[in-house]
């Protein structure tokens, strides 16, 4: 029920203004310097965010979820190291937006999720993922349900997460929808970089 109403939200805030490119902190798209390699890191100003909810960490992602795509890496945020997988289970268009879901599981250590993939310090969010369009050099950042300063993403809240070997946590954001013959794109993702050439449904 709470997905159906952030992907309403998300769908109005697309429609108004969410996706004027370039805009900080509206997500949609904002077009790369040609110059400049597409998953090159951006400087921008840490957003402090409102805590999001806590949600439990999962112990295993479903079987019958599909992986599109997936990458393993050494993490670290915080004081929490450790090395973690991510696993793509789906990138679907869905009209205007185009909704991301992806697992992590850790593997060794502890993994912090609490504010490893948002846009600062205090985004205890997923944020701080993006898509990027190598073709149309253009990034997409995650949708806002709003403009103002205090917008929230749509997207999954991390607050608390901090995973031990074989938990899980199955996470998603919604973004504004690339044009409609972009059927693979980039996933730059915060801690763990960018898997490529992920197929769009």
């Amino acid at each position: 029920m709470r997905k159906t109403i952030a992907l309403a939200f998300a769908a109005a805030a697309l429609a108004g203004c969410g996706v004027i490119p370039g805009q900080q902190g509206a997500g949609g798209e904002e077009r790369q310097p040609e110059t400049a390699p597409a998953a090159a890191s951006e400087q921008a100003a840490s957003e402090q965010a409102d805590a999001a909810e806590a949600t439990p960490a999962q112990s295993a992602p479903p079987q019958d979820a599909k992986v599109i795509a997936t990458r393993e890496a050494s993490t670290g945020a915080g004081d929490q190291y450790g090395k973690a997988r991510v696993d793509i289970t789906a990138l679907k268009r869905q009209g205007r937006t185009v909704s991301l879901n992806w697992t992590v599981t850790a593997t060794d250590g502890k993994v912090n999720l609490h504010n490893g993939l948002g846009g600062g310090a205090l985004d205890f969010t997923v944020s701080g993922v993006s898509l990027i369009d190598p073709v149309n050099a253009k990034r997409y950042r995650v949708a806002r349900n709003g403009t103002g300063e205090d917008a929230e993403c749509v997207c999954s809240g991390t607050q608390g997460q901090f995973l031990e070997p074989e938990e899980a946590s199955t996470l998603y954001a919604v973004f504004a929808a690339p044009p409609a013959d972009v059927t693979k794109i980039n996933i730059e993702m915060p801690m763990f970089g960018v898997l490529t050439d992920v197929p769009i449904s």
